[in-house]
């Protein structure tokens, strides 16, 4: 795209409003110009503007670049405070199911929903992970962001923990490729050994729409938008990983212990 897409893309009135401190120094000679002119001139002042930047149409380049790269830092240090102070939710919430060494050094933290194609990609890593590592400790938190049958089985995962088995269950809802509807939800839970009826009974308690609520506050304060979404520390990776990344991210963290 070219300094003229740029501006076709974006009314005057917008470039004007966006650009304009960002590019004041290089617009300082028209300023000058027009600085003196009386109030009822200010058509002439906007006139003078207009006429610089389209004069100059990399200028709108540069700024639009120069936002987003200050957006992108300002993003970065909010999320990175945000980790600092949310660390106790984010490892010790007693809602949030829990598995590897529940004692382990290292904790990860997953964002996930049980319907989106990257967690059911990075869910064997995770699983792997634990097994390779047994410093790792993982903390699980149900994010569906992808409509109703995602919420159902995020309720279905939660309400399993009255049962002991939330891991197993986890993993089976990840391994399945049928769509998130309740009868297959139940399926897959007596394939794992629940109680079909009790679970469906737990399902209805509101406290794990609570949960999920909190899950939602919590991943928009760290900036967290889409799934899976993984954080170490103070460190937050959108994405999927495999098992080498996870790896990578563990190794990371232990060295900036």
């Amino acid at each position: 795209m070219n300094s003229h897409d740029v501006w076709n893309r974006f009314p005057f009135s917008l470039n004007v409003c966006a650009v304009l401190a960002l590019v004041v120094s290089g617009c300082s000679t028209a300023a000058n110009e027009t600085k003196n002119i009386p109030a009822v001139s200010q058509d002439l002042t906007d006139a003078a503007i207009e006429r610089y930047i389209r004069t100059h149409p990399e200028v709108i380049m540069q700024s639009l670049q120069a936002m987003e790269t200050k957006r992108q830092a300002e993003l970065q240090e909010r999320q990175k405070s945000n980790l600092a102070t949310k660390q106790q939710e984010l490892l010790h919430d007693p809602a949030s199911p829990v598995s590897g060494n529940l004692r382990g050094e290292i904790t990860l933290v997953e964002f996930y929903d049980y319907r989106c194609g990257y967690c059911k990609k990075a869910a064997q890593a995770v699983t792997d992970l634990q097994k390779d590592d047994p410093r790792v400790r993982v903390v699980y938190k149900d994010f569906p962001i992808l409509g109703e049958p995602s919420e159902l089985a995020a309720k279905a995962a939660l309400a399993s923990q009255a049962q002991g088995k939330h891991q197993a269950f986890h993993e089976a809802l990840f391994a399945s490729h049928a769509d998130m509807t309740k009868e297959e939800i139940l399926k897959i839970a007596v394939g794992v050994g629940l109680d079909a009826k009790r679970l469906e009974a737990d399902m209805a308690n509101p406290q794990w729409q609570a949960v999920i609520e909190k899950n939602r506050a919590l991943a928009q304060d760290l900036g967290i938008s889409g799934t899976p979404g993984f954080i170490v520390g103070n460190e937050l990776v959108p994405g999927m990983l495999d098992l080498n990344g996870l790896k990578e991210l563990i190794v990371r963290a232990g060295q900036g212990r």
